[in-house]
């Protein structure tokens, strides 16, 4: 008797074995383009590299914690700029201006630990304000940290959409994108090559069913919107540290469950299979 209900045991767990795989499998087809080459880092290099991480808001770097990660694990330096406090992410008016940017830091503090960027630079321009500061202000923001930090490589949003349609991120990757086509190889100039976050094609398609910001923001005319990615950087090992991440900005998981969505719904081993990889697009 025991051996059987052993038996029974053994085939029951192998079956949900195979439903988890599965799922996997499913879940992957669902979301990656087989077409888009994976790498295991942003880039190769034999000598530490320097990083500008170059975003508009505290929790836009959870988009890309994973690659950033994977680079500080691998010896180079990641230097994180964000522009704003945040203070007009008020989505439930809990709270002012003023309350919401003093949380929004100690968020974006912690955030920045728990990736252990090598300096975090919070500054404090007008949330869902850049488009009155002017792309040639913005321009020259960028550039004035390019000077300071002096970095190899530059990460940041693209300059089409902004991910999903936001105007401070657009206009920040526009930015730091025409700084860098128009300085690139000049003296003093440091920076060598520029990477914006985006998505697979599926990817967008599934944003456009689940996610409340896609829906409203992003382009109806494919060819305006997200950049094709070239290439994807793989990231499971850092799933854990990627939710904690996300979880550390308390004030934003209304607007962050769009980014992971039913996360906490499924378990970790099988979601973090599924949701494994970054996507980015080289300007060339």
């Amino acid at each position: 008797m025991k051996k059987f209900f052993f038996w029974v045991i053994g085939i029951i767990f192998l079956m949900l074995i195979a439903l988890s795989f599965g799922l996997i499998l499913i879940g992957k087809n669902q979301l990656h383009d087989s077409d888009i080459p994976q790498r295991k880092s942003l880039f190769m290099s034999e000598q530490p590299q320097k990083v500008l991480a170059f975003f508009p808001h505290p929790d836009d770097e959870v988009a890309v914690s994973g690659t950033l990660m994977n680079l500080l694990e691998n010896g180079n330096e990641v230097y994180l700029v964000t522009l704003t406090k945040g203070e007009a992410g008020n989505s439930n008016a809990e709270h002012t201006k003023s309350e919401l940017a003093e949380l929004r830091t100690l968020e974006m503090e912690r955030s920045a630990e728990l990736i252990g960027v090598t300096q975090l630079n919070l500054l404090n321009y007008p949330d869902s304000g850049l488009e009155n500061i002017g792309l040639d202000s913005l321009k020259e923001i960028a550039l004035d940290w390019i000077e300071k930090i002096n970095p190899d490589i530059l990460v940041s949003y693209d300059s089409k959409v902004g991910l999903y349609g936001h105007p401070d991120h657009r206009l920040s990757g526009l930015a730091l994108e025409q700084v860098f086509l128009e300085k690139r190889g000049k003296e003093n100039f440091s920076p060598v090559k520029l990477f914006q976050i985006t998505l697979s094609p599926k990817q967008i398609e599934v944003a456009l069913q689940l996610s409340s910001g896609f829906q409203r923001n992003y382009p109806r005319d494919r060819e305006e919107g997200l950049p094709k990615p070239d290439f994807s950087v793989y990231t499971q090992p850092y799933f854990d540290r990627v939710l904690a991440v996300m979880k550390s900005h308390e004030t934003q998981q209304d607007v962050l469950k769009d980014l992971m969505p039913y996360h906490d719904k499924i378990p970790s081993w099988i979601y973090s299979r599924i949701f494994d990889r970054e996507y980015f697009h080289e300007v060339k």
